[in-house]
């Protein structure tokens, strides 16, 4: 699994069996989606445990071999790059749990799939990137991700994994994470507007609404209108808490909505 075709495509798989099992117990009698199961250490596992998995992997080859060493009624492969599959395809109906070794590459689309469906998940993360998204407003590593994080999940971080139990071997430690889905009320067009603000975290909130102007389909009119209204235009949005910045990022929605209808 170590060839030069998995290091083009960036690819890292778990070798310890006592971490998979340590994720699998998350699995007990639940119906599991995993995403990129490789080469199938966690995936065993999983189907030991749980009433049934569904596991996407987008590499053809792994697929295959997948499928001639797993033999499981429980198992239903998919070969599909997650990103690109439909909720029919990937979640049964009754869809309890995401469980993964999450290829660093996706992670943050990931956390924003899981965000906008509510999902609880079980989740093996590169430690920089979960350190990330457990940042504090007025920390350097605020961002978007920590605060769709915060307004999304409570995040529970349930054991530290040394690089040494991956192959290859990464430049980085991993940070197993248990997250379960808050009731924000946060919708997918909300999350967009957060991210195109915290582009422009260091700056104004007026001056990073008038920075996003474009992406956020506004003139300068409307900015001029918008900012008037804003009670705190004049903080830095990186000494914003979470819940201020939705708390704008709704108020510019309905401002698009009325502009729409109007």
């Amino acid at each position: 699994m170590t060839d030069r075709r998995t290091h083009r495509m960036g690819q890292i798989f778990l070798i310890n069996k006592d971490i998979a099992k340590m994720e699998a117990e998350h699995a007990r009698d639940k119906h599991v989606l995993e995403i990129g199961p490789g080469p199938g250490i966690l995936t065993e596992e999983l189907c030991k445990l749980a009433k049934k998995v569904v596991a996407v992997e987008k590499d053809r080859r792994l697929y295959r071999e997948l499928k001639s060493t797993l033999h499981s009624k429980k198992l239903v492969l998919i070969n599909k790059d997650f990103l690109d599959a439909t909720d029919e395809e990937v979640l049964l109906k009754d869809t309890d749990i995401v469980i993964s070794n999450v290829p660093y590459s996706i992670s943050g689309k990931v956390i924003g799939w899981l965000s906008d469906r509510n999902m609880q998940a079980v989740l093996c993360l590169q430690k920089e990137f979960v350190d990330h998204m457990l940042a504090k407003e007025n920390t350097r590593d605020y961002s978007k991700l920590s605060v769709i994080t915060s307004l999304s999940f409570r995040v529970t971080k349930i054991y530290e994994v040394s690089r040494g139990n991956f192959r290859p071997i990464p430049k980085v430690d991993s940070t197993i994470i248990y997250i379960k889905p808050l009731s924000s009320g946060m919708t997918a067009r909300e999350s967009v507007i957060i991210g195109a603000l915290m582009q422009h975290k260091k700056k104004r909130l007026k001056n990073a609404i008038e920075d996003s102007r474009k992406s956020l389909g506004l003139d300068r009119n409307d900015i001029q209108k918008l900012s008037s209204n804003l009670e705190n235009g004049e903080e830095r949005l990186f000494k914003m808490p979470p819940q201020k910045i939705l708390e704008t990022a709704r108020k510019i929605f309905e401002y698009q909505k009325e502009k729409d209808s109007s």
